[in-house]
């Protein structure tokens, strides 16, 4: 098995768990952490697929920056544009003074804990499906 593959094998694995801690999260009411863990999924599987792809990248956190790059390889990563929706989840999700009013586990809503994993499962479906995974 080539690096590239191993890598990419590798980070999909971790996505596939951060997205059922994420649905686990959503149960328990955690909506902060499902969010936060729906994005980690999401930017983890963006990673992998870039990897399989030969790119080394510093670190990048951004699903809107990995979208772009994912969409110069593939253009069917245009069909995740809604995705970038996630970066408001990376930060704010974690920090009593990431939002200005409240602490994250009385902000964020089960509805915004279901958006985020459904936008989550749609990218890594996506890449399963261009992989062949």
């Amino acid at each position: 098995m080539d690096n590239n593959r191993y890598e990419f094998e590798k980070w999909l694995r971790q996505a596939e768990f951060d997205l059922k801690a994420a649905e686990a999260s959503e149960k328990s009411c955690s909506y902060e952490w499902a969010c936060f863990q729906a994005q980690q999924a999401a930017e983890k599987a963006l990673k992998a697929y870039l990897m399989l792809k030969g790119m080394r990248f510093t670190l990048k956190h951004s699903i809107n920056k990995l979208l772009k790059l994912c969409l110069e390889k593939e253009k069917r990563f245009g069909a995740l544009s809604d995705a970038r929706e996630l970066d408001k989840y990376y930060i704010p999700t974690r920090y009593p003074d990431g939002l200005p009013d409240d602490v994250p586990h009385d902000f964020y809503t089960q509805e915004d804990a279901e958006r985020c994993i459904q936008t989550s499962k749609k990218a890594l479906s996506l890449i399963k499906e261009l992989t062949g995974n």
